[in-house]
């Protein structure tokens, strides 16, 4: 077990991050939007669901392609899919470039989910400016979006 000590010095680090305390905030919002989610769909979405969809265009993807951009191994990526398909958010479709192979993208109910679910998140950014200020909300989606915009282009690299 951590001595006094060390977890004074950790929880003095994680205080001073900035990244730590964006990483925080992200958990938080996340598990508020899913949870609205949830309770207006009904559905059983998880975290892990959500931080899929990003990794799927709207034209389809492959699942070794899903996987490899999650991190995950093509099974682990395949048994969050077959959830969704489960779920009616996603479909399987033959990859019309390789017969052989199949793209999932999302189902129409998927896509209405999308929306929904942007739709809740615009909620809580309207709550979220109640809490801070608009000025300061336009300030902070500015950082975030060069911060996205830079390590996007380092991944481009």
């Amino acid at each position: 077990m951590p001595d006094d000590a060390y977890r004074h010095k950790l929880e003095a680090e994680k205080a001073r991050s900035t990244v730590q305390l964006l990483f925080k905030a992200a958990r938080l919002l996340n598990e508020r939007a899913i949870a609205r989610v949830r309770e207006r769909s009904g559905q059983p979405v998880r975290v892990a669901h959500t931080a899929l969809f990003p990794h799927i265009d709207l034209e389809g993807t492959r699942l070794t392609e899903i996987a490899k951009r999650l991190g995950v191994t093509k099974q682990a990526a395949g048994q969050l899919v077959d959830e969704l398909v489960a779920l009616g958010m996603l479909e399987r479709v033959p990859d019309p470039e390789d017969a052989r192979a199949k793209l999932v993208r999302f189902s129409k109910r998927g896509q209405r989910a999308l929306l929904d679910g942007l739709g809740v998140l615009s909620e809580i950014g309207s709550e979220m400016r109640a809490l801070v200020g608009a000025s300061r909300m336009t300030a902070l989606h500015e950082a975030l979006t060069a911060i996205v915009e830079a390590e996007t282009a380092a991944e481009e690299k």
